[in-house]
């Protein structure tokens, strides 16, 4: 699971048993060589539909980590990118990986729940974070990303469908929230990190409740399920006038 460049157990253990800022201010130096970092895959595929959706001029990525996504957005965007995360170990580590002199690229400390921008964006992006949020944070954060977007902007993530309940990932997945509900129970400050808790007819609405008009995009590279639906999709929301 873990290369040998990755974090050890008793690490992930402190991490685990830190706040969300400190835990990845801790993880940042080894988080590329882990499996939390979204797959290249995932990042091609993402890249190939945005591609055909632009062209787009300035692009943000929300909660960009070591910069995955940031990286995304420069294939893009023809003006510059941006990405916001409020740990500055993760930033750190972004900054210092090599990427082309165009479009120009900014890194900014700051919490996703209260952006410091302007309506500044053509897109918006984000990979993998939204499990830090709880359910009832979605209205606030998805007002945040509204807020900076220009009229007609885009905010796109991508979606796995959920596993059914015969294959093992589902039950993996679950143990994983039982056991973070607990940690949650018993320490302060919490760990939030679920990964069960919002479903795609949840996200969508909270999107449509917060302006925007939600379309969605199948991810071709993953195939589809038996009963015909798509494994991975791209959705975007698009900021109406």
């Amino acid at each position: 699971m873990y290369g040998p460049e990755g974090p050890s157990l008793r690490e992930l253990a402190v991490q685990a048993l830190s706040s969300v800022e400190h835990g990845y201010d801790l993880l940042a130096p080894k988080f590329d060589h882990t499996p939390f970092r979204t797959p290249a895959s995932v990042l091609d595929s993402v890249a190939g539909v945005l591609g055909r959706l632009g062209p787009f001029d300035d692009g943000l990525d929300l909660c960009c980590g070591t910069g995955a996504g940031t990286d995304v957005l420069a294939r893009v965007c023809r003006a510059s990118v941006t990405g916001v995360d409020f740990s500055a170990g993760m930033l750190d580590v972004a900054r210092r990986h090599p990427r082309p002199p165009a479009p120009r690229i900014a890194w900014v400390r700051g919490d996703a729940r209260a952006l410091p921008f302007a309506p500044a964006f053509d897109l918006a992006v984000s990979f993998g974070a939204f499990g830090h949020f709880l359910p009832r944070e979605l209205p606030g954060l998805f007002a945040q990303v509204h807020s900076v977007l220009r009229p007609g902007g885009s905010f796109a993530f991508p979606v796995a469908a959920p596993p059914h309940p015969t294959h093992p990932g589902f039950w993996m997945l679950r143990g994983f929230d039982a056991v973070m509900r607990v940690r949650n129970a018993v320490r302060r400050p919490p760990f939030v990190m679920y990964y069960r808790t919002l479903r795609f007819s949840l996200l969508r609405d909270e999107l449509e409740r917060a302006g925007f008009e939600v379309r969605q995009y199948a991810l071709p590279d993953f195939g589809r399920r038996d009963d015909g639906s798509p494994r991975a999709r791209l959705i975007v929301g698009r900021r109406l006038p």
